[in-house]
């Protein structure tokens, strides 16, 4: 077997992005207008200062499945995210409590980045 050497990754050179993958699941019968909902919040969600990339998945096996994958310049430029107007309006005050039957969130750091994420 082959020997293993220790990664070394110097951090002052390494740049990371704060990861977020998210699932919503609609409630029955509310897919679409969900869908409407998530096709406002990509152009203004990417327009946000600190977001580096921001794209929304629908299953092609199951219509009521959502799948988010998103990266912002820190955790900072995350939560600016989540406390924006247009998330606030449409996504707190909205799509969760009205047309979710589930939502489950997992947050990551870029690894071994050498760029800062998908937009560097």
């Amino acid at each position: 077997m082959g020997h293993h050497r220790p990664l070394h990754i110097d951090s002052e050179e390494a740049q990371v992005a704060y990861v977020v993958v998210a699932r919503w699941r609609a409630k029955a019968g509310s897919e679409d207008n969900l869908a409407q909902v998530i096709a406002e919040l990509i152009p203004l969600s990417r327009a946000e200062p600190g977001c580096l990339f921001y794209q929304a998945n629908r299953s092609v096996e199951d219509p009521q499945l959502f799948f988010f994958y998103e990266q912002y310049a820190d955790e900072d430029a995350y939560k600016a995210h989540g406390a924006s107007e247009h998330f606030t309006r449409l996504a707190h005050n909205y799509a969760i409590p009205e047309l979710l039957e589930s939502r489950e969130r997992e947050f990551f750091e870029t690894f071994f980045d050498d760029r800062g994420g998908l937009a560097g």
